[in-house]
């Protein structure tokens, strides 16, 4: 069984902001951001407790999976009905994401 996948509004203007970014500055892979993405999405939607736990998150249960082309996290929550993704960040950035349960 495989749970539905939901995003946050904040991850989603993250996936805007990416996918547009990743469009207009990688000619040769546009698509990679989102298939990557995709990808993630149905492996977590089908074991929602494959990404490693995020401990630094205010949120308890955070977990994490690395896209690994593109350099990106997924930042998610697996909850009994859903996955709620809560941030897509790149790893290079330093810190995580500031994550809130909305």
């Amino acid at each position: 069984m495989s749970l539905p996948v939901r995003t946050t509004p904040e991850a989603d203007a993250h996936i805007r902001e990416i996918d547009s970014w990743w469009r207009g500055n990688r000619p040769a892979s546009p698509e990679l951001f989102v298939e990557e993405l995709t990808a993630a999405f149905d492996i977590v939607g089908h074991a929602p407790h494959i990404g490693r736990l995020y401990r630094q998150s205010p949120i308890p249960s955070t977990r994490r999976v690395l896209l690994k082309g593109t350099g990106y996290h997924v930042y998610y929550v697996p909850l009994a009905a859903e996955v709620r993704v809560l941030a897509v960040w790149h790893a290079r950035r330093g810190v995580g994401p500031p994550l809130r349960a909305s």
